[in-house]
């Protein structure tokens, strides 16, 4: 499948060894140099007041080689989770292959204090959503994918 069908699939995009995306600097929307990590802050910063927040604790976007491009989260190290992001989307790719279950949409981690989903936005993107307690993995499916949808909606209108 070409990486355009990846895409419009809403596949998980495949990590590649290198980055060409400059480095993020620290810090509420973290920025980076670059159109992209530009486009992204102001996408978040738009959909921010939509998101479930009694679902959702925080929402983190990063490049496939784990810079984080901006976040709105807290009591989480940025740069870990956006690493973590991109080390788990390679692994569910390779699982999904050897599995014969086609290309991966998502990755779930549920843990006793919360979730984590980690989301293809597009050919270059994460988005990570992070749950909270006493919320079912159902539900946090449900406002994590509607979260990525409201940032897609964004992104495809500029």
């Amino acid at each position: 499948m070409s990486t355009q069908a990846a895409q419009n699939s809403g596949a998980l995009p495949l990590r590649r060894r290198g980055s060409t995306t400059p480095v993020a600097a620290p810090a509420m929307a973290r920025q980076a140099a670059g159109t992209n990590a530009r486009k992204m802050t102001e996408a978040l910063q738009e959909i921010h007041g939509s998101i479930d927040t009694i679902s959702i604790n925080g929402v983190l976007i990063a490049t496939r080689d784990g810079l984080v491009l901006c976040g709105v989260t807290r009591d989480v190290e940025d740069d870990g989770v956006a690493a973590m992001a991109a080390a788990s989307a390679g692994l569910a790719s390779q699982f999904t292959s050897q599995a014969r279950i086609g290309l991966p949409k998502a990755v779930f981690f549920e843990g006793d204090s919360g979730q984590v989903g980690v989301f293809g936005v597009d050919e270059d993107t994460l988005m990570v959503v992070l749950g909270k307690r006493d919320t079912t993995m159902g539900m946090f499916n449900v406002v994590a994918k509607q979260a990525l949808t409201l940032l897609q909606n964004v992104l495809a209108r500029d």
